[in-house]
Formats: structure tokens, C-alpha cells, sequence
């Protein structure tokens, strides 16, 4: 009874779960989001990080302004790479609009992921100059020119230069190096003093960013959305959105990189790693937050020419390609608390695939693998379950014996335990086992870019996506339904009633998720009740105690 009790209460708080998470999506957040527009260009803030107080920042361009049409501006420099489609605005040389040309939006449509962009209500752009203790400087609000405004990879590499100068002799110039075939943008900023007198400055990286909400994401399923930052001595760490409204971070760290982070997808920055940078949130006006970094003084003398190498994440989060660029770029990939167990499960998942080619069926691999681990801890559950189930007409009769006096028929219920030689408790330690790796194969499933809109066969050509045709969730209805039949029923009619409801609570909820989440549940169901099946057959023959 208790196996059945733990089951039920898991059910109802994964269920709660759901619907939280997809009010917050469905209510809470289109009315954030609605009022950050509305409030655009009221209570403006500084945009650029902010120093010791003894170096004042440069006047007249540290205040947020509204995103206006590119053109507007200062112009925009289009390149075109193997892996990118983007747009660099000459106002601050900063790269305000980039799309993934590997990556569909819509599975079967030409149009591709839009991760960078900067409008009113979807603003999400990667930002970077210097600012200096006196006088103007290149910042993110600064004029830059280019010699073109269209730069095409034609090789493995594609270089594109901005430059900056001031009266003073000073030349700034602003390289984005492309690589064919990588997400990886190397940032050169080099820095030339022609004039008379020394030049100091520091350089600042960040990511700016709005709290938009995916319109094509899947609401019954939450991802996190926000800032994150690594350093070597505090690790991973997540910074949402509240964070940066309640306290601005500032936190010195030699190597490390801060970047914003959504669903399959996500952007970074990595500074030098030989120097102390200081890491650092703002929440501005308009409902905009910015994590980022800035360098430590860089001083140039007269005649001397200086260089500062920075790198730019922006795509897909290839666990592959992270963990070249820096250490712990990887975990941008957010499989949460359990990432200890979940990143050998998306390593066996990619070993099966290297096999067979289909993810699909790498899923149903997988799954195999985990029960057969697990199958020894699962047997000594389901024959739990089984003893349970052989005297359950007997703990009916004693209900029906003892009627509203619960005292006693607890006590003739654990007299009748005894007797047979049942413990009631035994078959919860396995389930709860098992209950972490199940969450963080969830995970692994779910925040795999690997997986996205990846096909199975016949139907399924999306294991990302719901099943069009709801077979898959009916079939997962199914394989609970038996597999219930194969557990003791409550005694509790309550209980039994909502037990009973529950195949068909999942099948709706199901109906909404991933396919390839779909298919794990129908065959870790398969296996579960082909292994109790068994057990009962066994311990009802006598050949199994």
C-alpha cells in the first residue's frame, strides 16, 4: 500500500508542477513582458559597467537608449559565414542581429533560429568596448568604421575589422574572427597610441538581454532563461533575472566567462585568461539585464601598440564544441542538479547513435541499459508488489471486519505482514533509487540540442516536438493502465479512484510533451510490465518467494 501511496504523491506533485510551470509561462510572464515594453525609454539606466568610484565613467553615452532601426544608426555590416547570417551595427561595432542557418526555426520551413536580436520586446545582443577614466572612448555606444559593409566566408576564415579613432591619436580597431564550421567568434581588440601621451583603458564584455518568452516554446515544459557564470573557484553558477533585480554582482576572477542561456541555445563570453577580470549583472530600465566582465587597466604609451583576445560564444550548445572553448562551457548545457548522473546518459546516447544512426532508437537503447542496471533493485520491488497483491482480498476483509476502526485494522494488518513475511516498505527504497537517474534522463532528453527536431520513423519526424497525431501519449496511456493492474489496489476508495484517473491525466498531459520523452515513458513501461509479469507468474506458481 505504501509503494502505491509514494507513487500517487509522486504523481500529483509532478502534476502541480506542470500546471505551475505553464501558468508562469501561459499568465505571469506575457504580462512582464508587456509591461517592460511599455515602459521603454522611462527611467533609463547606465548601461556600462560601472568602476571604482574614483574612475568616473565617460559623460554622454552611458545611458540605456531604445533600440532604433540599424540603418538609422551608424549602418550595418552584414556577414555571411557556413553557421551564421548576422548584422553588425557600426554604432558600438556590436553584433545586434545573428541566425543560425544550421538550425530551422520550424522544422521543414526555410526560415532558421533568430538568436540575437534587438527590438523593444525581444532584445538579446552581445555588447563590448573600452572605457576610459577621462575623455571619450569605443565603447558600445561609439561610431566604429569598416572598409565593407558585406563580409562572405570563402574559407576556413573570415576576418572582420572595425576602427575607431580619436583626436588624440589613439586607433582602436575591433576584429571578429570567424572559423568555418564553429559557433567560436575570437574578438581582437588592438589597441595603437600614436599620440604623445599614455592611454589607459579597460575593457568591458557583456550580454544584454530582455525576459522575453519563447512563443514557439513548449509550455508545459520549463527550461531556464538567464544569466550564468563560471569561475574557477565558485564553479557554475546560475543568475536569473531576480537575481540581478535584487543585487548587482560584482565578483573578481582570474579565467572563468559569463554568458545568457535559453532553451538548446546560448551566448557567452571568455575573457583573457591570464588576467583578473571583474564579473558583473545590472538590471536597467525597461525590464533589460546584462551580465558581463571588465579587464583590469590596460595602459598603452606613446608608440606602443597593444592587443586584448576575447572569445564570443553564440549557438547551439554543443557539448563538443563548449568544452574546447573554455573549462565548464560545457555545463551552459542545464541538466540542473543531477548533471553528475545526466551527462554519462547523453554519452551513452551519443555512443548508440554513432551505432545506429537514429536517435530514436538510441532513446530505446538507453532505456534498456537503465532497466538492466537497475534490474535487480527493480525485481526486489515488483515482488514486493506481488506479495502485496496475492493477500490483498484478505486486507479487503479485514477493512470490511474492522470497518472506521483504523486502530485495529492497522493492527491486524501488520499481524498479517508478519505472518507472510511481507514488508510493506520494501519495494520504496529501489523506487527511490531510481527516482534521480529517471529526472536527470528527463533532463538529458529534454535540453539536448542534439535531439532537436530529430526524426525516429513513420509519424515521428520531430523527437523534440509533441506528437502530431497524440498516437504516442495514447500508447503511453495504455502501458499505464496495465501496468496498474499488475500493482495492488488501494484499499482507500479515494485513493483507488484517483489512481485509476491517472492514465488518463498523463495521456493529456503527454499529449504536450517532447516524442522522444514520450517514447522513453512507453518503453520503460513495456519492460516494467514484462518484468512484473514474470515475477507475478512466478511467485503464484510457488517457483519464487
Amino acid at each position: 500500500m505504501d509503494n502505491q501511496r509514494t507513487l500517487l504523491f509522486a504523481a500529483l506533485a509532478f502534476i502541480a508542477v506542470l500546471i505551475w510551470q505553464a501558468w508562469q509561462k501561459d499568465y505571469v510572464l506575457p504580462q512582464q513582458i508587456q509591461q517592460q515594453v511599455q515602459s521603454e525609454g522611462v527611467n533609463s539606466s547606465a548601461d556600462v559597467p560601472n568602476v571604482a568610484k574614483s574612475e568616473p565613467l565617460p559623460t554622454g553615452v552611458n545611458q540605456e537608449t531604445e533600440p532604433k532601426d540599424l540603418a538609422l544608426n551608424g549602418g550595418v555590416i552584414e556577414v555571411i559565414t557556413d553557421v551564421y547570417e548576422l548584422k553588425i551595427d557600426k554604432v558600438g561595432g556590436n553584433i545586434v542581429n545573428l541566425y543560425l542557418t544550421q538550425y530551422p526555426d520550424t522544422k521543414g520551413l526555410e526560415e532558421t533560429v533568430q538568436l540575437l536580436n534587438n527590438t523593444p520586446s525581444k532584445t538579446f545582443v552581445v555588447e563590448s568596448g573600452l572605457i576610459v577614466q577621462n575623455g571619450e572612448s569605443p565603447n558600445h555606444h561609439a561610431l566604429w568604421s569598416a572598409s565593407d559593409s558585406q563580409y562572405v566566408m570563402t574559407g576556413d576564415e573570415l576576418r572582420v575589422p572595425l576602427t575607431w579613432k580619436n583626436e588624440s591619436g589613439i586607433e582602436v580597431t575591433k576584429t571578429y574572427v570567424f572559423s568555418k564550421g564553429s559557433y567560436k567568434v575570437d574578438v581582437e581588440t588592438s589597441i595603437e597610441n600614436n599620440g604623445s601621451n599614455s592611454w589607459s583603458a579597460r575593457e568591458y564584455l557583456q550580454i544584454k538581454r530582455n525576459d522575453y518568452a519563447d512563443k514557439k516554446a513548449n509550455s508545459m515544459i520549463y527550461t531556464y532563461t538567464g544569466g550564468v557564470l563560471y569561475t574557477d573557484e565558485d564553479k557554475y553558477q546560475k543568475i536569473d533575472f531576480d537575481d540581478m533585480e535584487d543585487e548587482n554582482l560584482s565578483q573578481e576572477a582570474t579565467g572563468g566567462w559569463a554568458g545568457m542561456i535559453q532553451h538548446y541555445f546560448g551566448v557567452a563570453w571568455v575573457p583573457e585568461k591570464e588576467n583578473n577580470y571583474t564579473y558583473y549583472t545590472k538590471a536597467l530600465s525597461a525590464g533589460k539585464y546584462v551580465i558581463g566582465a571588465y579587464s583590469p587597466m590596460t595602459v598603452v604609451e606613446p608608440g606602443q601598440r597593444k592587443t586584448i583576445n576575447s572569445v564570443l560564444f553564440a549557438g547551439p550548445k554543443l557539448q563538443e564544441q563548449l568544452k574546447e572553448i573554455a573549462p565548464g562551457l560545457e555545463l551552459m548545457v542545464d541538466y540542473g542538479k543531477l548533471t553528475i548522473i545526466a551527462e554519462p546518459i547523453f554519452w551513452l546516447l551519443s555512443f548508440f547513435y554513432d551505432f545506429v544512426g537514429n536517435w530514436g532508437v538510441a532513446i530505446i537503447m538507453v532505456t534498456f541499459t537503465i532497466k538492466a542496471l537497475f534490474f535487480k533493485l527493480s525485481e526486489k520491488s515488483y515482488k514486493s508488489m506481488a506479495h502485496m497483491k496475492l493477500v490483498q482480498p484478505r486486507i479487503v476483509a479485514l477493512k470490511e471486519r474492522y470497518g472506521d476502526d483504523k486502530q485495529q485494522l492497522n493492527k491486524a494488518m501488520m499481524e498479517l505482514y508478519k505472518t507472510e513475511k511481507i514488508n510493506p516498505l520494501s519495494g520504496c527504497l529501489p523506487i527511490l533509487i531510481q527516482i534521480p537517474v529517471f529526472i536527470a534522463l528527463y533532463w538529458t532528453l529534454l535540453e539536448s540540442v542534439e535531439l532537436r527536431q530529430a526524426p525516429f520513423a513513420l509519424w515521428i519526424d520531430n523527437l523534440s516536438a509533441a506528437d502530431p497525431y497524440f498516437i504516442l501519449p495514447v500508447i503511453y496511456g495504455i502501458t499505464m493502465f496495465f501496468q496498474q493492474r499488475l500493482n495492488p489496489a488501494p484499499v482507500d476508495p479515494m485513493q483507488k479512484k484517483v489512481m485509476q484517473m491517472l492514465p488518463i491525466m498523463f495521456t493529456g498531459f503527454f499529449a504536450f510533451f517532447p516524442a522522444g520523452l514520450v517514447l522513453y515513458w512507453i518503453v520503460n513501461n513495456l519492460l516494467t510490465i514484462a518484468q512484473q509479469t514474470v515475477i507475478m507468474k512466478r511467485i503464484e506458481s510457488g517457483k519464487e518467494k
